[in-house]
């Protein structure tokens, strides 16, 4: 079976006043469809930069990064723009919602991008806030809202196009235990229904709940471990 993503020789270097930083060093990663990958690391260790480049937000310095065998690495901006919005949803530690923006609005703003009109957005908007047990929070804004429904409307949100790929930057790490867990039971049943999941968490609980999980140090992997089947 073909990745889903592949980065081959991944590098990524700031200039930091006048300092050069290898945020990666040679990355290789390879995730299959459907597989569900937990990335751990310290902090500096580079997870957030490959997470960055895995979901088109940043080009690397050198090498190649591959979604569904299409090098990503050259392409323009406008171009990454509109592969973010067709393939990849993204579920952030700190939600990314709008403030301003109710529940419905700031789930339907993605497929604006899309082209999708308007009611085609209120319908798949509100089924998949129902989905996530959110059917009575449709015009409550995000600061009406508690942490974990606030994480739930950003799960919503990261399913509005249909996406082949989730990713999720520390999704828990803002929430008490308890809300925590109930995120990570709905991002495990969004695999089970065929999604591919990429998820960084620097909690070796969380990460048990992938299938695999990539350590990384210094920009690169150095551990590989297989959690369950």
């Amino acid at each position: 079976m073909k990745p889903i993503i592949e980065l081959k020789d991944v590098w990524k270097i700031y200039n930091l006043d006048q300092v050069k930083v290898n945020a990666l060093q040679g990355l290789n990663l390879k995730v299959k469809p459907k597989e569900f990958l937990a990335i751990m690391g310290k902090s500096g260790s580079g997870k957030s930069t490959a997470m960055g480049l895995i979901g088109c937000l940043d080009l690397p310095t050198k090498g190649e990064v591959y979604l569904d065998q299409q090098n990503i690495a050259k392409l323009s901006e406008s171009d990454l723009a509109q592969i973010r919005g067709r393939k990849i949803g993204f579920i952030f530690q700190t939600f990314n919602l709008i403030p301003s923006l109710s529940a419905l609005e700031n789930v339907t703003l993605p497929m604006v991008f899309q082209g999708k009109n308007k009611e085609q957005r209120l319908k798949i908007a509100k089924d998949l806030l129902c989905k996530v047990g959110l059917e009575d929070r449709y015009n409550h804004h995000p600061g009406k809202l508690s942490g974990g429904e606030r994480q739930r409307v950003a799960i919503a949100r990261s399913l509005v196009n249909d996406p082949e790929v989730i990713l999720a930057d520390e999704p828990t790490g803002n929430l008490d235990t308890k809300t925590g867990i109930q995120i990570m039971n709905l991002i495990q049943k969004l695999h089970k229904n065929g999604k591919t999941i990429i998820l960084v968490t620097h909690d070796l609980n969380i990460a048990k709940r992938a299938q695999r999980i990539a350590t990384l140090s210094d920009g690169v992997i150095i551990k590989e471990q297989g959690v369950r089947i």
